[in-house]
């Protein structure tokens, strides 16, 4: 019995061998590593030296754009991720509802989706342009006073969103395949009982897609927790500075209104090389999204209920 129990769970390790050897070397190596750093002052050229607690220190009560980019990150978070599934369920439903030309919609939602983000975001800024952008002219051709987009603190992130909102065909596609398998039969049931639309989406739409909803939000979570890119780009232009050999980035245009956590840990590691300040932001963020997540998927609290 000992011997083949043994066999059954060599048989398991080596099914399990691809998973443990990818799992080890793409997350549970730079994890210890980036806890390890965290506990270092290491400039990515001498020898790491322990210095205790000190970057940990440095980064909660010492470092200025430490509050405005955890505050920019989770307004992301909650606005961004929210305002994408409530459009993208929206967008599907819409586009299963259609009796003709779905295949034309479909492509015009999903098509902004493929688009590169720092060529989207480029388009974005040149659209939103307070001065010379095409939208502040329209609105001004029917007396709308237009923001100033990206040159606005009070308009930046917002305007974010919106350019999310523009790409957001990807959970159109899986809202759509979602909605597509819920059971007709309980649409018809529902019907016969008297049920109208509100109440056919809240009783019969929304248990069926509620895991389809919870894997959106947790991945959209993860996702925006490393927001970095469109940030920094649409931040970059509307600053107007030009780009050259040496520039050096300074993330967070207008007033730090844009910048997030993953810009500052870029900045602190591969400019400053404070790698160990860094490291701290990579856990804060990793923390972040593990409490939010597990949040998200507890069962009866949170999108999961009980006989999920």
């Amino acid at each position: 019995m000992r011997r083949k129990k043994r066999r059954d769970r060599l048989r398991t390790i080596g099914f399990l061998s691809p998973w443990l050897v990818g799992f080890s070397v793409f997350f549970g190596y730079p994890l210890a590593a980036t806890v390890y750093f965290s506990f270092m002052h290491y400039n990515q050229i001498k020898q790491p030296e322990f210095v205790g607690l000190r970057n940990w220190s440095y980064v909660f009560t010492q470092m200025p754009l430490f509050g405005p980019a955890l505050w920019n990150t989770l307004w992301l978070v909650v606005v961004m991720v929210a305002l994408r599934v409530v459009f993208g369920v929206g967008i599907g439903l819409l586009v299963t509802k259609l009796k003709s030309g779905v295949g034309f919609f479909r492509t015009a939602f999903y098509v902004p989706y493929l688009a590169p983000p720092v060529a989207a975001t480029v388009a974005f800024v040149f659209l939103l342009n307070p001065a010379t952008g095409p939208v502040n002219e329209i609105l001004a051709a029917v007396g709308i006073d237009g923001p100033n987009w990206f040159n606005d603190p009070n308009w930046a992130k917002p305007s974010l969103v919106m350019l999310s909102l523009w790409g957001i065909g990807d959970l159109m596609v899986i809202f759509m395949a979602a909605l597509l398998d819920v059971p007709k039969e309980q649409y018809e049931a529902a019907e016969l009982d008297g049920a109208g639309a509100l109440t056919k989406f809240r009783f019969v739409t929304w248990p069926n897609i509620t895991p389809i909803v919870m894997f959106a939000v947790v991945t959209g979570v993860v996702q925006t927790m490393q927001y970095y890119t469109q940030a920094l780009v649409a931040g970059k232009l509307a600053s107007g500075v030009t780009i050259g050999p040496g520039t050096v980035i300074q993330p967070g245009y207008p007033d730090h209104s844009t910048i997030t956590v993953p810009q500052l840990v870029y900045q602190l590691g591969f400019q400053n090389f404070n790698t160990g300040a860094a490291c701290v932001l990579s856990l804060v963020l990793f923390a972040i999204a593990m409490a939010v997540t597990m949040l998200l998927m507890r069962r009866k609290s949170g999108l999961l209920s009980a006989e999920d």
